[in-house]
């Protein structure tokens, strides 16, 4: 899935905290850092010509929300972490598709490797 045609788009990249999610006892205890990338399909048509805000995504206020949902609340998957921020960015009125990836660089894993991440994209269309 990509942003549907005839959408702007806002994107929020490598939005970094520490969280105490995943299945393993010892990843809930010492927690790791997670790293979050958001993409918003939206019309910023309106907010542009009206230099209005309140037409747009306070890009301040959801960086603090996704921030407040990765400190918070631990989960067992990050694939549950991923559908509440895109839930979170939906709720947003003017927001018509969501895109969020979180990054697991630190998980649990036995061999090397640079990164694990879950990507969920939903659509109000």
């Amino acid at each position: 899935m990509s942003i549907p045609d005839g959408l702007d788009r806002i994107d929020l990249r490598g939005l970094a905290a520490h969280g105490h999610h995943g299945v393993f006892d010892e990843e809930k205890k010492n927690g790791q850092t997670f790293v979050v990338d958001v993409s918003l399909g939206l019309d910023l048509g309106p907010a542009a010509r009206e230099h209005d805000l309140t037409k747009t995504v306070h890009y301040g206020v959801l960086a603090q929300q996704i921030h407040d949902e990765i400190v918070s609340d631990p989960v067992d998957l990050i694939e549950t972490l991923a559908l509440r921020m895109v839930d979170l960015c939906l709720a947003e009125e003017s927001v018509q598709w969501a895109s969020v990836t979180v990054h697991k660089p630190e998980a649990p894993i036995a061999v090397t490797f640079e990164d694990v991440a879950v990507t969920i994209e939903r659509s109000k269309l």
